[in-house]
């Protein structure tokens, strides 16, 4: 049924809950896992990259070789971040006895996770849902809702829970209600 399950991890606190989620059904379904990290100015935590871009064009408008370099050291740490996160993950998951390899790719989160699915012939999909509507859905994308819409294959979303914006009004409630 499914034996290459694709797990698509973001270095949030919360992709904890998609990996465990995922390593259960390996390990009812004897599956192989691939987790996978798309480095991408999307995520939360992401250095900004958009100097490193075009550094010629950025220098001619006077900004220093130094400030490139800061960037493109901060863009390193962040890769390096991920693949320590995506080692460590597969690591526990070869230790619990199930096949597992790791992918680290820049690119656009949606159209990457769907084209490595695509292309690895990979069975399911798990992926995090961080649950945004609305506004926040509208300009900041939902990858999840695109991957559902655009993979070759199944995918099982993991609700990750709602944070809350403290609006004016959820603190008075707050004081109402102490």
């Amino acid at each position: 049924m499914f034996d290459k399950i694709l797990v698509a991890l973001d270095t949030s606190i919360s992709n904890r809950s998609v990996f465990e989620e995922a390593l259960i059904l390996a390990t009812a379904l004897h599956a192989n896992l691939t987790l996978l990290h798309v480095l991408s100015s999307q995520e939360d935590g992401c250095p900004d990259i958009s100097l490193l871009s075009s550094p010629e064009y950025y220098m001619g408008l006077g900004i220093s070789a130094e400030v490139l370099e800061i960037q493109r050291k901060q863009w390193e740490k962040f890769a390096h971040q991920g693949l320590e996160m995506l080692r460590s993950l597969a690591d526990e998951a070869i230790t619990n006895g199930i096949s597992t390899e790791f992918i680290q790719k820049p690119g656009s989160p949606g159209r990457t996770i769907c084209e490595i699915a695509r292309d690895g012939k990979f069975d399911l999909i798990v992926i995090g849902r961080r649950g945004r509507s609305g506004l926040a859905e509208l300009f900041l994308g939902s990858v999840s809702n695109y991957v559902v819409h655009h993979a070759s294959c199944s995918v099982l979303t993991v609700q990750h829970p709602v944070n809350a914006i403290a609006s004016p009004q959820s603190k008075n409630l707050e004081v109402l209600a102490s």
